[in-house]
């Protein structure tokens, strides 16, 4: 999963050094585009907190033993999402976009040990977590293509709002490739229990 790695830091430096990122901050922040897209930063971040603890408990009081794995393979997926996103913006302190800037920041990392805190950066979090989640569902499920589409149209959501609103481009398509690669490895390692659940 490496060569996952280097593809998605790769791309952020062709994202940054083109100007793209800088050219998609500057077509993309209007009120309209703002007003529709910024509640992905509360729903990314309430989703996965809520739905594994939901499929967890409703699995066990229906003694469900398929859903409630699900919650524990989703839940897994987001907490590793969020622990690897982390640690990478621990140590690229990228700046976040300002909303009125004049000048393009878009090129700013902060590199060394926490220098732009875990919360802001690159990847981004909130990306990176609704992938992982999306990719994990549609590895669980794939016989059911609307259950995990549905996942991923969530996905992309939150992906391309927080990148109109509280992220770079780069952030955006840096948390979708690291939370793929997260939900693969997530989705069949819980896939292969699934099997055993079942058989």
């Amino acid at each position: 999963m490496l060569l996952w790695h280097l593809l998605f830091i790769a791309l952020t430096f062709i994202l940054v050094r083109s100007g793209f990122d800088w050219w998609y901050f500057s077509v993309t922040r209007s009120p309209v585009l703002r007003e529709w897209m910024f509640p992905s930063a509360p729903i990314g971040g309430l989703v996965p907190l809520m739905v594994p603890l939901v499929l967890i408990l409703s699995g066990y009081i229906t003694s469900r033993a398929r859903l409630a794995l699900t919650g524990w393979a989703i839940g897994q997926a987001a907490l590793l999402g969020s622990l690897l996103s982390s640690t990478y913006k621990a140590f690229t302190g990228r700046v976040h976009p300002e909303h009125f800037i004049g000048a393009d920041i878009s090129h700013v990392f902060r590199f060394g040990w926490l220098r732009g805190g875990v919360f802001w950066g690159w990847p981004s979090s909130h990306t990176t977590i609704a992938f992982a989640m999306a990719v994990t569902i549609f590895s669980l499920f794939p016989q059911q293509r609307r259950f995990g589409g549905l996942a991923l149209v969530y996905a992309l959501y939150i992906g391309l709002g927080v990148s109109m609103t509280i992220h770079w481009c780069s952030d955006f398509v840096a948390g979708a490739i690291l939370g793929s690669v997260i939900g693969v490895v997530v989705g069949k390692n819980f896939a292969e229990r699934q099997t055993d659940v079942n058989g």
